[in-house]
C-alpha cells in the first residue's frame, strides 16, 4: 500500500468515506476487521475534535431542541443566554444546529465571546449554523456527546426533545456517578420542565430508583439572570 493509500485509508479523509457509519457500526455482530477499522475511525473523530477546538477560559454548554426558529420565546431566551454568557467570559458551545443551538450561537457571537458547535451528520434537521467561530462536525452521536461535555463546566438545558434528554441525563449520570465533576446542570424554559420533575419526584423517587439529591441535579432558572447567578457561583 502506497503512503498516500495508508493516509487516504487511515488519515481524516476516512471519516468521510462511509456514510451512516455508526448505524454500520451498531448493525450487530461483525468481523474483527471491521470492528478495527471502526475503533480508527472513532479515534480520528475524537482527534479531529482536539484539534479544531482551541481556545480559552471556561465554556458552557447549552442543550435544546432544533425546531424552535428565530422569534419563538424559547430562541430568544437562549440567545439572550449565549450574549450575557460571553459577555461574563465564558465561551458557548452547543451541538451547532438550527434553532435553541444556533440562537445561543448567535448570542454569544454578539456578545463577544467564543461560539462553539458540535455537529451532527444527519440526513435532515441539522446542518452547522451560521454562528460558529469553530465546529466538528462528527459522524458518531456518542463522540459528539463526549466532546459536547469534555470542555465545559456548566451546561444549561434549554427546552427540547429526546435529543436534549439525552444530552442532559448523560451530564447527570456523569454526575451521579463521580465520572463528571458535579458541574451545575441549569434548566431554563419555564414549566416547559415541571412534568419531568413530577415524574422524577412523584414516580422514581417513591419507586426508590434514584434518591432526593438525583432530583436537585437539575437547577431550575426563571430567567438568564438566574441562571448566571448559578453559574459564576458554582463553576470555574
Amino acid at each position: 500500500m502506497s503512503d498516500d493509500d495508508k493516509a487516504t485509508k487511515f488519515g481524516l479523509p476516512l471519516l468521510e468515506q462511509v456514510q451512516d457509519a455508526e448505524k454500520l457500526f451498531l448493525s450487530g455482530r461483525r468481523n474483527r476487521g471491521d470492528d478495527l477499522e471502526s475503533a480508527i475511525r472513532l479515534f480520528l473523530e475524537f482527534l479531529s475534535g482536539f484539534e479544531q477546538f482551541d481556545f480559552e477560559g471556561p465554556c458552557v454548554t447549552v442543550f435544546g431542541s432544533a425546531r424552535f426558529g428565530e422569534g419563538h420565546p424559547y430562541y430568544e431566551s437562549a440567545r439572550l443566554l449565549g450574549r450575557h454568557l460571553a459577555q461574563a467570559g465564558y465561551a458557548v458551545m452547543t451541538g451547532g444546529g438550527p434553532g435553541i443551538m444556533e440562537a445561543a450561537n448567535r448570542g454569544a457571537r454578539e456578545g463577544g465571546g467564543v461560539s462553539l458547535g458540535c455537529n451532527i451528520r444527519l440526513p435532515h434537521e441539522q446542518k452547522p449554523n451560521k454562528y460558529l467561530d469553530q465546529f466538528v462536525e462528527f459522524e458518531h452521536f456518542f463522540v459528539r456527546k463526549v466532546m459536547l461535555v469534555k470542555y465545559s463546566c456548566a451546561f444549561v438545558v434549554m427546552p427540547g426533545g429526546i435529543g436534549t434528554l439525552d444530552e442532559a441525563f448523560e451530564v447527570v449520570t456523569l454526575i451521579q456517578t463521580g465520572k463528571l465533576e458535579s458541574f451545575p446542570v441549569v434548566t431554563m424554559g419555564g414549566d416547559f420542565w415541571d412534568s419531568l420533575r413530577e415524574f422524577i419526584g412523584g414516580t422514581l423517587i417513591p419507586a426508590g430508583t434514584v434518591g432526593e439529591k438525583e432530583l436537585d441535579m437539575f437547577r431550575p432558572a426563571e430567567n438568564v439572570e438566574q441562571a448566571l447567578e448559578i453559574i459564576r457561583n458554582e463553576t470555574c
